[in-house]
């Protein structure tokens, strides 16, 4: 979290980057932009995509960044020259990025029980609360009305932003990021009935052979554990485990409006795109991607190196390295081939209607003649 020095030469940004520096390595750059709105001669234009090469020649910024080295000449009196256009501009960002603004220590409009921890240059925003017992470890940033529970113990260097609700008994680890509004530890859906009922009945014969008289609630009393290096979107929720713990591996990152739920395993360096949704007790591998608003059954296994793609729902367990697609989720080849007939179907039901019609007309033809020699 500490400041990057800015601004900064493109010497410097090629040896922090990787990238290879064309022209004048001792011009400073102070802020990243897209070519066409540069104002500045000290702005480092990104026009690593083809088609952004030629805005460059209107473009007031002093240097670029781009994958490949032009043609022909440009305006700009120095270059950088990546070869991973997206992993540069991760590095780019975070050279250039705001820190959060913090506050100097604890805000006096925070309320921290006299049994927490705080580590060492912690930052507490307004309207905040740490409960008994919990730890917050060195330099990690509270941000306002944040919440966190009795027991809750965060590593250090986590950044918590406005509005998260970090529940009782909820392990984070170190450098983990929260968006606004993050809800880690509500209790999971979790309910019975003293008798089996309609979602009972359903599953076993295909049809609803009893109602719900009753619906009871099952405590949770599991935590939840988060690794470290994860990254929470705005809006995402993490239900805590029943009795075991609901658990997120290290430098997985889940995008915004994602729901956990209890009892759920997610490995290590996945990403999980916005809006999907995991049912309580699945498990998810390592490096495994879920596309925007993908469904995952409960007690289900999805296999390490797996990609679901958008909209997918899965109601199976699911191979390592599988690319499935659709609703349920199959192998994405055979799921698009559906879709290509189901595409064609209409056009076969047309042609379908001429023959049968030229085939009744043949019928008519036939009978007719049929009637003449007789």
């Amino acid at each position: 979290m500490s400041q990057k020095r800015i601004p900064i030469t493109l010497a410097e940004l090629a040896a922090a980057i990787g990238a290879r520096v064309l022209g004048d390595g001792s011009i400073q750059a102070n802020r990243l932009v897209h070519p066409s709105d540069a104002t500045h001669v000290s702005d480092l234009a990104l026009a690593m995509e083809f088609s952004f090469l030629e805005l460059l020649n209107d473009s007031a910024a002093g240097a670029a960044v781009v994958s490949e080295e032009p043609g022909k000449p440009l305006p700009q009196q120095g270059f950088l020259v990546v070869d991973r256009s997206r992993y540069a501009l991760a590095k780019l960002t975070e050279i250039f990025s705001e820190p959060a603004v913090r506050h100097p220590a604890i805000h006096p409009n925070a309320v921290i029980d006299p049994t927490a921890e705080i580590g060492s240059d912690v930052s507490v925003g307004p309207f905040s609360s740490i409960g008994p017992g919990a730890k917050i470890g060195a330099r990690t940033v509270l941000l306002e009305n944040v919440t966190i529970g009795t027991g809750t113990i965060l590593g250090a260097d986590c950044l918590i932003r406005a509005g998260t609700r970090i529940g009782h008994r909820v392990t984070l680890g170190e450098r983990v990021i929260c968006q606004p509004n993050v809800v880690i530890g509500a209790d999971g859906f979790s309910y019975v009935t003293p008798d089996p009922g309609s979602v009972e009945t359903a599953k076993a014969s295909g049809r609803i052979g009893k109602v719900n008289s009753q619906i009871v609630r099952i405590n949770s009393l599991g935590k939840v554990i988060i690794g470290d290096d994860v990254e929470l979107g705005a809006g995402v929720t993490i239900d805590r485990g029943t009795v075991s713990a609901t658990r997120i591996g290290k430098s997985t990152k889940l995008d915004n409006q994602v729901q956990v739920g209890h009892n759920v395993v997610i490995g290590e360096n996945c990403m999980i795109c916005g809006q999907a949704g995991i049912a309580g007790s699945a498990v998810i591998g390592d490096r495994v991607v879920l596309a925007g608003q993908v469904g995952i059954a409960d007690h289900v296994t999805v296999g390490s190196d797996s990609i679901v793609t958008a909209k997918s729902g899965v109601a199976r367990n699911i191979k390592p390295k599988s690319v499935v697609a659709g609703y349920p989720a199959r192998d994405k080849a055979e799921a698009y081939k559906e879709i290509a007939t189901l595409r064609r179907l209409g056009k076969l039901v047309e042609e379908f209607k001429k023959f049968k019609s030229r085939l009744s007309e043949m019928e008519k033809r036939t009978d007719r003649t049929l009637e003449n020699k007789n």
